[in-house]
């Protein structure tokens, strides 16, 4: 029997891709509660466009000029504006209606839905054990729904679920949009689409920006802008968009799960939500779907022998 393995640039490659989208899933995990913070200061839609315009400054800056010329394409500009603006949008409105916990576990739901629409789009099918882990996700996810109390409201979590769907899209179509592309410059030029199609939302809905509030209320506030840009924007779309150009949507859908169980942590620990047996039931279901919906499509990736 002879094996034939892949070479060793094809597996570093592979090794790295990984590695970043798990990093991109923990690095997301601090989104929701930097958001939750920083909407003590900005209201919803000004806080997508300080987000997207100062991580889209960072990436602008360090982009070379060639490869932001190419990605200044209608369709990236488009998802950016509406995958990324829209959904974040939406979530910030769901997440001045409920609480850190409850829309970080809402969030598991997205390697789901990702599967489900990258069925339906490219029709790339899951495995049968995978459908069968993201039916116990979505049990789960309804678990946590159900249970309110720590600020949680049906209509905050129903927006945030909106919202996953609206980034779910773009997760799959994501994959169409980068072939050819630098990561990078990708998701600069969505970021700056998403920051101006904020603008005229922020402007209408909520007039000028409010000035930071006084106190040590302001210095908690403003860091947690800047950190959300950093730390919550820049860095996991950028790692996500770099691994994701070497995997499926599935195989990149799954490290999406990562976020809901930070964030959770965080929730809990910082902002004091409750932690009761629904939660831990439905997150524990969640995360149970994560290791069934994930664990196929991973190895389907590994080494093989071949005869």
């Amino acid at each position: 029997m002879k094996t034939s393995l892949i070479p060793a640039v094809a597996i570093t490659s592979r090794t790295r891709a990984v590695a970043a989208l798990a990093a991109a899933g923990v690095a997301w995990g601090t989104s929701v509660p930097l958001s939750k913070a920083a909407l003590g200061w900005l209201p919803p839609a000004w806080l997508v466009v300080a987000r997207f315009a100062l991580a889209a400054a960072v990436l602008l800056a360090a982009v070379d000029r060639p490869s932001l010329r190419a990605a200044l394409r209608g369709p990236i500009i488009a998802w950016g504006a509406a995958g990324l603006g829209g959904s974040v949008l939406i979530q910030n409105a769901g997440l001045s209606q409920t609480s850190v916990t409850h829309a970080a576990l809402l969030i598991g739901a997205g390697p789901v839905l990702v599967a489900v629409i990258a069925a339906a789009w490219p029709r790339n099918v899951a495995r049968p054990v995978a459908w069968a882990g993201f039916a116990i996700s979505l049990g789960g996810v309804a678990v946590v729904a159900e249970g309110h109390g720590g600020g949680a409201t049906g209509a905050g979590d129903a927006l945030v679920l909106v919202s996953v769907l609206i980034a779910s899209s773009l997760t799959v179509a994501q994959g169409r949009l980068l072939k050819g592309q630098n990561p990078a410059a990708v998701t600069a030029v969505q970021f700056l689409g998403a920051a101006i199609a904020a603008l005229p939302v922020a402007a209408l809905t909520e007039g000028l920006p409010p000035a930071p509030p006084a106190g040590g209320a302001s210095v908690v506030a403003v860091l947690a802008v800047v950190g959300l840009a950093a730390v919550g924007t820049l860095a996991p779309f950028t790692l996500f968009a770099f691994g994701q150009r070497q995997v499926t949507a599935e195989v990149a859908g799954a490290f999406l799960n990562l976020e809901p169980l930070v964030g959770a942590m965080v929730g809990v620990a910082v902002f004091g939500d409750p932690a009761g047996p629904r939660l831990f039931a439905g997150g524990a279901a969640i995360l149970g779907g994560i290791v069934m919906s994930s664990l196929p499509a991973l190895r389907h990736t590994r080494l093989v022998a071949v005869g």
